[in-house]
């Protein structure tokens, strides 16, 4: 069932997925499930080191009676496709995919092979489920309502630091949902009187960039820099 709980807990259980479907995990001596990320691996650490803690509390320890196989879209969302076709075809017995983009390429590329999300968009609008209550077919995970929220989240910020003068916006100009989040901020940024800097950015070699607009930023004026969904 899909439902809204803490990120680190739902990694924390997912272990149980991989005993969820015995008759698949029986298959051969040891299942396999793939874990398919929208970032790079280094900044996902603690992610993995959470689903690790899952996989160990339902008896899973890599390496001994589980393998984890991994891939990473670094930002590029256009890699996901191909990387869970690759995923498909290696013989995973579970698909494990922390993005929107990546569970609908995962949910393209497999039928059978059960696969797990946990999404910040409506998985029924971007048709990755038909009911919250009742995903069907194979998809199954966590919805974590975060859409709606970034003028939430600006207000709060700007509580914090109420001498801000000038807003930083880092998004990811591939994200499926990045327009709308750009678009809640610009009507919270009106409201503010503030001035709003966007800065897209989707790769590590786009942060110097970002690195050179936010020093031109600090010199005109006290900064607040958010992140949405990189």
């Amino acid at each position: 069932m899909a439902s809204c709980i803490g990120r680190r807990k739902f990694l924390a259980t997912l272990g149980g997925a991989a005993a969820a479907w015995p008759a698949r995990a029986q298959q051969a001596a040891m299942p396999v499930i793939g874990f398919l990320g929208a970032g790079a691996r280094e900044p996902l650490r603690q992610q993995i080191a959470a689903f690790f803690e899952g996989l160990k509390e339902s008896g899973y320890v890599e390496g001994q009676n589980v393998t984890v196989k991994y891939r990473f879209a670094e930002g590029r969302f256009d890699q996901f496709p191909a990387l869970a076709s690759d995923l498909v075809r290696s013989g995973v017995a579970v698909l494990f995919v922390a993005s929107n983009a990546g569970a609908l390429a995962a949910k393209q590329a497999t039928t059978t092979i059960p696969i797990i999300f946990s999404v910040g968009e409506d998985p029924i609008a971007s048709g990755l489920v038909p009911s919250l209550s009742r995903p069907g077919g194979n998809l199954t995970g966590v919805y974590q309502l975060t859409n709606g929220l970034e003028a939430k989240r600006l207000g709060l910020l700007h509580e914090m630091a109420p001498k801000a003068t000038i807003i930083g916006l880092l998004v990811n100009p591939t994200y499926s949902g990045a327009e709308d989040q750009l678009h809640e901020v610009q009507e919270a940024v009106a409201s503010l009187g503030v001035q709003l800097v966007i800065v897209r950015a989707n790769v590590e070699s786009d942060l110097d960039v970002l690195q050179y607009q936010a020093a031109a930023a600090r010199r005109a004026g006290r900064t607040l820099f958010i992140a949405c969904d990189l």
